[in-house]
């Protein structure tokens, strides 16, 4: 007000909210967006049916997904769903409990927020519990020999528990590891994956037992000719980028012919030309050629008389991953094509009544692919979110060498042990640093309801436990009884637990400290709510 009179400094189309009023618009945004996804916490987590625009619908408890698929306003729920998108991104796997971590730290603020402390005195309480948590961790954390197989496959064990394809997954574990061992590297001491080199492809028809772990690829695509052998053994396989058929001149040309002499030359001429490319192939030693263009009938036709089986129109994406699988290389112009530019596999052939082929039986690949099959595309696309998660958790323990254990065992310690650590800093940060440790028992309350068991009998046993020095200490969630869940082979990747710590911690600081927020709304669009 200046003379009595409003100054406006916003446009009508702006809505702002502000001091403890966006605070509680924050909070309330992160529990709500906590809340969709806290059922599906755990192996024994509920699914959520996700019914798109389109009427497409997916069922599924995986928390990166449920989170990507529904629709939000809120800015304060987006920020805690790019929490869930980093998870998934670094990780692959913890997204449920990064989210449900920041729901709970939000919750544990508010009633400090209500008690009269500064938001910037429970942000800096939330980072001295953080630093306090990682600590706790790299005690609770495992060292493991990054090719050891039985370990791995507990991991990705503990990663696919849960879906609803759970009935495969004791084959699917070993085909997971099995594929990651194959396509790791070591160097320095130090081991790499790459996650493009593991590609999963998905063929309906076939019962989910029929997975398999294919040495090489797979390509949807068919032979060019019938006449082609459908199944090559010990094949030498050719990659051409280039197009196997006569090109087009780049500017305009007539050739006159005046008699059947003329025509007749000129098509010997052409058929000369398109059966040198089909020679060069052979010469080199191929039996299989892929190639990324067109091939021209008379070359199909002499490539199909000498048993070469041939793919046109391959795409560049599946030539470069058959060019790892296959240790070979790929040329630009079938005239530089040598023997040792060739790949090696022990089979190739194209499936019975399917547009695809298979290469498989390659040496020593760089690449490989896991097929997956299923009656249905529904569980065909969770078979493959499954088989994500699986891949991506033992990809992150043979990079690390490290792992922790499940059941809520970590969040219990590290619950307990950063409220003894709040009593040695004092102050108004000591009751921020409770209310962090206090957040953690959002996960075995969790688990436990979600495992139909009575939350609050479940965390005093667990707390029981593990002050008795029992840090392993986990909820087993069939039975109900506290066990040591190293023994019991419930492992995850040190990673994922540290990133969701770490990236919940900082989005609900983040938040808490906004005090002020102004939203342009777009013509026609309603106000915020709570605006």
């Amino acid at each position: 007000m200046l003379g009595g009179q409003p100054i406006i400094i916003l446009k009508d189309n702006v809505d702002r909210n502000r001091g403890l009023e966006a605070q509680r618009s924050n909070i309330a945004a992160a529990k709500a967006i906590a809340s969709a996804v806290r059922t599906t916490l755990g192996p024994r987590g509920m699914d959520k049916m996700l019914v798109s625009g389109t009427g497409d619908v997916t069922v599924t408890n995986d928390g990166a997904t449920i989170l990507s698929e529904i629709s939000v306003q809120h800015p304060g729920a987006k920020m805690v769903i790019e929490v869930a998108e980093a998870q998934d991104n670094e990780v692959g796997d913890g997204t449920t409990t990064a989210v449900v971590l920041v729901g709970s730290m939000m919750e544990k603020a508010e009633q400090l927020i209500e008690k009269k402390i500064h938001p910037t005195v429970i942000a800096q309480g939330y980072r001295l519990g953080m630093k306090k948590a990682m600590e706790i961790l790299d005690d609770l954390t495992i060292e493991i020999d990054p090719f050891d197989r039985e370990k791995l496959i507990m991991i990705a064990d503990t990663a696919m528990t849960g879906k609803s394809i759970e009935s495969v997954k004791g084959s699917l574990n070993g085909i997971v590891v099995d594929a990651v061992m194959a396509i790791a590297e070591k160097e320095d001491g130090k081991v790499t994956a790459d996650e493009d080199n593991v590609m999963i492809k998905k063929q309906k028809g076939e019962t989910m037992d029929d997975a398999e772990l294919v040495r090489g690829l797979v390509i949807d695509k068919s032979r060019v000719s019938e006449d082609m052998p459908r199944k090559v053994k010990n094949a030498k396989v050719a990659l051409i980028a280039s197009p196997m058929e006569i090109k087009k001149t780049q500017t305009k040309a007539k050739i006159r012919i005046s008699s059947s002499q003329q025509m007749e030359a000129f098509s010997a001429q052409e058929r000369e030309t398109l059966k040198k490319f089909s020679d060069a192939v052979i010469a080199a030693g191929a039996n299989v050629l892929f190639c990324q263009k067109g091939i021209a009938d008379p070359v199909q036709f002499f490539l199909a008389k000498n048993g070469v089986f041939a793919v046109e129109d391959v795409p560049e994406k599946d030539m470069k991953y058959a060019a790892k699988a296959l240790c070979a290389q790929i040329v630009n112009k079938v005239e530089d094509l040598t023997p040792d530019a060739l790949g090696k596999a022990e089979t190739v052939e194209q499936l019975e009544d399917l547009d695809i082929i298979k290469v498989s039986g390659c040496d020593n690949p760089k690449a490989v692919t896991i097929l997956l099959r299923g009656s249905t595309e529904y569980l065909l696309d969770e078979l493959e979110r499954a088989v994500v998660d699986g891949t991506s958790v033992v990809m992150d323990s043979m990079e690390d060498g490290k792992l922790v254990v499940g059941g809520a065992s970590v969040e219990t310690e590290i619950l307990m042990r950063v409220r003894d650590y709040a009593a040695a800093v004092g102050g108004r940060e000591q009751l921020a640093i409770e209310a962090y440790a206090s957040a953690f028992e959002v996960i075995p309350v969790t688990l436990a309801e979600n495992s139909g068991f009575h939350p609050i009998d479940k965390l005093v046993d667990l707390k029981n436990a593990h002050q008795k020095g029992e840090k392993y200490a986990g909820l087993d969630v069939y039975t109900g009884k506290i066990v040591d869940m190293l023994k019991n082979g419930v492992i995850e990747p040190q990673r994922s637990k540290r990133q969701s710590i770490q990236s919940a911690t900082e989005a609900a600081s983040l938040l808490l400290r906004v005090d002020d927020m102004m939203i342009t709304r777009s013509a026609g669009a309603p106000p915020m709510p709570g605006a």
